[in-house]
This record gives C-alpha cells, sequence and structure tokens, in this order.
C-alpha cells in the first residue's frame, strides 16, 4: 500500500471525508504547511481586515440604500438584504494569497464557505503525527458552535435545541462539510435536521421547520444567488431551465426570522457581501470609510472595478494586468485571466460579459509553497475573527482540483523549514 492510499484510508477513517481522490489523483498532501505565529498574524491581520472593510460597507449600504444600485442587485436580492440589513456575517473565509508585496485577499467568502472538514480533519490528522505542533484549526467546531448559540438566543431569546442545516441535497461536493456540522452540533446536545430549502415546511406558531419538525436556527449552505432569480452572466447563454426564485422557501424562513422564530446563519445579508461588485463599491467610496479601512484597503485589497465603469481600452490593452470574475461565481467558476488566454479569447469574454454581472480586478502574482504553484490560505473567520486555515496548492487559479494541505503552527521557538 502506498503512503498516500494509507492516507486515504485514515481520511476516510473519520466517517466524514469519503473523497480523497478527484479524477484518479490525491485530492490532499499529507506534508503540512508550517507556520511560525508571524506568518499566522500576518495572514490572520490580512483576513480580519477585509472582513471589517466589508462590515463598514454593509452599514453604509444599510444607512444609504441608493448604494445597492451598483450592486445590480435582483429584485429577490434586494428582499434577502433588507430583510437582514445590515447583519451578513457568521462564518466566512478570506482568500490571501502572499504576494512579494504582502499578502493579498482576492475575495471573501461570506455566504457558504467551504472547506471545513478538509481543513479540520485533516489538521487532526497531521497533529497527530507531528504532536509538537500546533493545530490551527482545532477552534474552529467550538467557536462556530458558540456563535451559532449566542445568534440563536439574540434572534429567538431561547438557546438552540433543534439545529436545521440546509444544503443542495442533490449536490456531493459539501456532503462532508455537513457532515461535519452535524458531529458539532450532536456533540453539542442538539438535536440536527437536514434537508434543502424545498423541505422547508410554514408550522404554527410562525416557526419554520425541515419534514415537519421546528427547528430554532437554520445553518444556511445554500447560496442566496440560488434562492434568488438564477440568471446568465454571459450574453451567449441561454438561461437556466430553473430560473425562479425559492419564493416559497423564501417567505418561510424570513417570516419566521422576521417574528423572532428562528436564527439563519449566515444571515441573508451576506448576499450583498457576497457579491464581488461589493469589493468594486469598497474602492468607490473608500475616500468616505475610516481611515483604518482605506489604509486596509490599499494593502490587502488588489484594485477592483465594476465591468461597466472600467476602462475597457485599458482591459484590451493591458490583458495580463486584469482578472475578470462575475458576482456570485465560486471555486475558480466564472474567473477569465487575462494572462493565462489569447487575446481573441480574452476579447470575446470582454464582448459577452453582462457588464452588470462582473468586476475586472487587478492580477497580482501569487507565491506558492513550489514552484509553479500558488498557494490559497483561505482563512476562516467567525464574527469578524480569524479562527483557522484551509491551505489550498495548485499550479494556476484554485478550483476542485486544488491539493488540500494541511495547517500546523510552529512553537514559537521554532522556524518553518
Amino acid at each position: 500500500m502506498s503512503g498516500y492510499e494509507d492516507y486515504a484510508r485514515r481520511l476516510t477513517g473519520t466517517g466524514i471525508l469519503t473523497d480523497p481522490w478527484i479524477d484518479g489523483a490525491p485530492r490532499f498532501r499529507q506534508a503540512p504547511v508550517l507556520f511560525s505565529p508571524a506568518q499566522r498574524d500576518a495572514l490572520y491581520a490580512a483576513a480580519e481586515a477585509v472582513a471589517e472593510a466589508h462590515h463598514q460597507l454593509a452599514m453604509r449600504c444599510a444607512a444609504e440604500p441608493a448604494l445597492l444600485d451598483r450592486l445590480a442587485l435582483s429584485p429577490f436580492q434586494r428582499l434577502m438584504w433588507i430583510s437582514a440589513a445590515p447583519r451578513w456575517h457568521g462564518i466566512a473565509r478570506a482568500d490571501v494569497f502572499l504576494t512579494a508585496q504582502g499578502p493579498q485577499v482576492c475575495e471573501l467568502n461570506s455566504d457558504t464557505p467551504s472547506g471545513q472538514a478538509e481543513a479540520v480533519l485533516g489538521g487532526a490528522l497531521a497533529h497527530a503525527d507531528h504532536p509538537g505542533h500546533v493545530d490551527l484549526n482545532e477552534d474552529l467546531g467550538p467557536r462556530f458552535c458558540q456563535l451559532v448559540a449566542q445568534l440563536t438566543e439574540r434572534d429567538t431569546g431561547h438557546a438552540p435545541r433543534r439545529v436545521g442545516i440546509l444544503y443542495p441535497t442533490e449536490m456531493t461536493e459539501d456532503l462532508s462539510l455537513v457532515l461535519l456540522y452535524q458531529r458539532w452540533f450532536v456533540d453539542q446536545g442538539w438535536e440536527v435536521r437536514t434537508g434543502s430549502p424545498y423541505n422547508l415546511q410554514a408550522l404554527p406558531g410562525g416557526r419554520a421547520g425541515l419534514f415537519g419538525e421546528p427547528c430554532d436556527v437554520f445553518v444556511r449552505h445554500y447560496k442566496t444567488d440560488w434562492w434568488g432569480e438564477r440568471l446568465p452572466v454571459w450574453t451567449s447563454d441561454p438561461g437556466y431551465p430553473d430560473e425562479a426564485p425559492l419564493a416559497r422557501a423564501l417567505d418561510v424562513l424570513l417570516s419566521a426570522s422576521l417574528r423572532g422564530q428562528a436564527a439563519v446563519v449566515n444571515p441573508f445579508g451576506a448576499v450583498l457581501t457576497q457579491n464581488k461588485r461589493a469589493l468594486a463599491l469598497l474602492w468607490e467610496e473608500r475616500d468616505r470609510l475610516p481611515a483604518h479601512t482605506r489604509t486596509n484597503l490599499a494593502r490587502y485589497l488588489p484594485y477592483t472595478v465594476r465591468l461597466e465603469a472600467a476602462p475597457l481600452e485599458e482591459l484590451r490593452r493591458e490583458k495580463d494586468r486584469w482578472v475578470l470574475k462575475s458576482d456570485y461565481g465560486c471555486e475558480g467558476d466564472e474567473v477569465v485571466i487575462g494572462r493565462d488566454i489569447s487575446p481573441s479569447d480574452w476579447e470575446a469574454a470582454l464582448r459577452l460579459a453582462i457588464p452588470t454581472r462582473w468586476v475586472a480586478q487587478r492580477y497580482f502574482e501569487a507565491q506558492g509553497e513550489r514552484p509553479g504553484e500558488s498557494t490559497n490560505y483561505g482563512v476562516y473567520l467567525i464574527a469578524g475573527q480569524a479562527s483557522g486555515l484551509f491551505v489550498r496548492q495548485q499550479a494556476g487559479r484554485t478550483d476542485t482540483h486544488a491539493q488540500c494541505a494541511p495547517a500546523l503552527l510552529l512553537p514559537r521557538d521554532h522556524e518553518p523549514r
């Protein structure tokens, strides 16, 4: 048995991770990435600063609704924002990269961040093999459960007794995350029900439930752009066959939330902060933000502009300096990196992109643990505080084929090899 086959058996032995291979190749790396306290603190500082900037933007958008026009939210997306504003945050993941100029945060996944199972369980195995180091994800579960409990008590007036986990049950990609959450919640003594938004039901007393069972809090791992209207981002796309919003499910959940009968984590206000056009709005509104936020934007967030406001001739002329991103694309989907494609393909992307669905972001050269690779340091944030790391390594942009590596903290009297 090869070393990776043995490691894969240990991963599947957790009872949660069932897919240690992808397209026949290893999905994990056994060797941990080692961090000094200073290296960890630099990544955490960048992530927390960008999350705080998003909070500043959410507060401003709640006070000045006209700003929403620049985000081009659909009617149901506006409904989700208005129902929760300015609440948007519970758990998020900031994707941080190291460059010659320091850490850069390309985006903040504040809606349905993923990778927790890979980060937590891979880190636990690495810690077992390297007991002298610290598992950077050992507190992620307890902190998340504490957050869920506190938000439930705030919104309903009592501690959670039954938790509903909402996720796309027809998809298997994040089933390990759902199983991990379920284990965490059961360990807290909470009952757990799982299902999709289609399984939501309105119950007596203004409550919401799954399969007839009322839940005190719903942990939402179903993306906000899937709750609302599903519209194409390219003029050449035929559109979605199921483009209608989940109006009934939204009515059930938002009604229970607004009546104080249920908490929702993450809040539906994440529809605003997850929208990458919010990155451009941060730059547009930077002069009206606090001084420390302006400093952090310049230091950590690559310049981003709404595509309809972008200098198109500059984009055409300097394609290697730009990246196109759709408003709600994730995990490498709907990302066009200028330097990776031909001039004709770049021109086609600029021509076919629906401007109000895209941003252009300055390209930066990311560094990696190995030559020819870049490393995505996904910093988990819980209530604004950095609480763990999801490390992925890959040549090119980060997508589903990236390999996950454990993250360990060196003792303070050591330096990384």
